[in-house]
């Protein structure tokens, strides 16, 4: 109780008091963000203006309709992304930490959106690096501002490491304290889920395809260059997570319908995503039972939530109990060192992906990252490691 009333109260003043020992590395990141934010509103502005006038002369006739919402969606989220840096960045000058977190957190959310929106429309080019660039920016900002001063942030780390040794000899460690949730979603908790989510989806595809789909042959289902990973599985396995985690005591009726519907969303979501990017079809439903554009159908809709049910009716207790397995001494230090490494992987797999999509267009590498992944990730082998995946140039939206 004593533990819980001090974090309370250093909790409340790190983020309800402005505070004018602000260190001055935030200071300076809050006045790169009013700059960089306030000259992107001048692009932004000029862009629309641009693109209105282009409407009205007929120069996005030959568009697809999907190409012309990217762009509009590319358009409104660095927008936003621009004018809530402007507002983050004079918070953080003027020393005013409340509610910054979720001010950054907001930005970061829209500077997702405005990457994927351009990855759809242009691959890796030139405006991605001032997204990844902001975004960098963001990171700092957000470990240095909650809590920003060094005692609170000494303080803080003393009591979550007492708390969590508390929590892992109770057997509580990892539990939604709240009593709302099944589990806190903690970025502890949400990364490890990820990762393990990822592993048991090559499993599960792998087994499939040697029983069901092509008997006794292996095929390799990783979705990344590096490691027994399937991120579609790992990003489900998130989603279900946040969706279902105050249903775990609900009917099991309405975590299927819950489970099916974001399954099959995000099924369509991500082969739209793969397609329009890269051209690549890793699978294809057309002429199956109550399919959406071959991308999702009735009858995986139905397994993703027989997943929901038995994910957070059986396995998520299960990976609760195995996450916690890692030492509580050692869980930060772990993470984040695995955190870089995957964040790493996933990047390198985006820019071998496009340099396979560039490759089979006819287009010579350009820059020594192209050059590098021509030589290392050369076509055999990204078809060696991405068997299930065909890349289609001609059915790209770029």
């Amino acid at each position: 109780m004593q533990k819980e009333f001090v974090s309370e109260i250093t909790l409340e003043i790190a983020e309800d008091k402005p505070d004018a020992r602000m260190p001055l590395i935030m200071k300076v990141i809050g006045a790169l963000l009013i700059l960089g934010g306030a000259l992107a509103v001048l692009a932004m502005a000029a862009v629309i203006v641009g693109s209105g006038m282009g409407m009205r002369q007929g120069l996005f006739a030959d568009d697809s309709v999907l190409s012309f919402i990217l762009y509009w969606v590319l358009v409104i989220a660095l927008g936003y992304a621009a004018a809530a840096s402007v507002v983050l960045g004079v918070r953080l000058v003027r020393g005013n930490r409340r509610r910054a977190r979720l001010l950054a957190e907001s930005v970061a959310i829209a500077l997702v959106v405005a990457f994927g929106s351009d990855f759809m429309l242009e691959g890796i080019s030139a405006s991605v690096w001032p997204l990844a660039l902001t975004a960098i920016i963001l990171i700092v900002a957000h470990v240095v501002v909650d809590p920003a001063l060094s005692d609170e942030r000494r303080l803080q780390r003393q009591l979550r490491m007492m708390e969590t040794r508390d929590e892992a000899e109770e057997g509580t460690l990892g539990l939604d304290k709240s009593g709302q949730g099944f589990i806190e979603l903690d970025f502890f908790n949400i990364f490890w889920i990820f990762v393990v989510a990822s592993v048991i989806g090559v499993v599960i595809e792998s087994v499939y395809h040697v029983l069901v789909v092509d008997f006794g042959h292996y095929e390799d289902r990783a979705g990344l260059l590096f490691g027994p990973f399937s991120p579609i599985y790992g990003c489900g396995a998130v989603l279900m997570t946040l969706a279902l985690n105050r249903f775990h005591k609900a009917p099991v009726w309405t975590v299927f319908c819950v489970s099916a519907v974001i399954g099959g969303a995000f099924e369509y979501f991500t082969s739209c995503f793969m397609e329009y990017c890269f051209g690549a079809v890793a699978w294809d439903y057309t002429g199956t039972f109550l399919n959406i554009n071959g991308r999702t159908n009735f009858m995986f809709m139905c397994m993703w939530g027989a997943l929901g049910v038995m994910w957070i009716r059986w396995a998520l207790p299960a990976l609760l109990y195995v996450i916690n397995l890692i030492p509580w001494q050692w869980r930060y230090s772990v993470t984040a060192v695995c955190a870089v490494l995957m964040v790493a992987d996933c990047c390198m797999t985006l820019v071998a992906l496009d340099c396979w999509y560039s490759r089979l267009s006819g287009l010579s590498p350009d820059n020594a990252l192209e050059w590098f992944c021509a030589e290392h990730f050369d076509n055999t082998w990204m078809e060696n490691r991405f068997e299930s995946m065909s890349i289609v140039p001609d059915t790209a939206r770029r």
